[in-house]
């Protein structure tokens, strides 16, 4: 299977949305109307950081995606790129597209003159850690939370 990974259009909506449903779902996580039109206007506002890319195959078929927005390092008092979501449909995985997914979203961080790519994933996602493990080096931080 052949892919390009491009930047999210404002046409891209309905193709955008199927992945997103699918990432979702993968984390277990209700996706509603209200959700998802908010999440896409965060990424078609220019004004909003977020901003994403999708793999497409030759047959126009969307078949990953990434979303990602600069972010300020305070230690270093540079910019960096936090890669929120990373996401290929169940058939088209172990085929290079997250590594082609990354890849993109740290080509935008070099032509932003970003400092790092940064991401997080769940402790029990192995198959993508993997690959994680393969092109990044894994911290030691611990992530906290507070829902409010």
């Amino acid at each position: 299977m052949s892919i390009k990974v491009r930047a999210l259009g404002d046409k891209d909506f309905f193709s955008w949305l199927g992945l997103f449903e699918g990432y979702s779902e993968f984390y277990k996580s209700e996706l509603t109307d209200e959700k998802a039109l908010q999440v896409w206007s965060w990424i078609i506002d220019k004004s909003e950081s977020l901003t994403g890319a999708v793999a497409v195959t030759d047959e126009g078929e969307f078949v990953g995606l990434a979303h990602y927005r600069e972010v300020p390092n305070t230690l270093t008092a540079t910019r960096g790129l936090f890669l929120d979501d990373l996401f290929v449909v169940s058939e088209a995985r172990s085929a290079g597209i997250g590594r082609s997914l990354i890849e993109f979203a740290k080509g935008y961080a070099t032509t932003h003159r970003l400092s790092t790519v940064q991401w997080l994933t769940a402790p029990d996602n192995e198959t993508a850690q993997r690959l994680y493990d393969d092109v990044a080096t894994r911290t030691d931080w611990v992530t906290y939370e507070i829902e409010l």
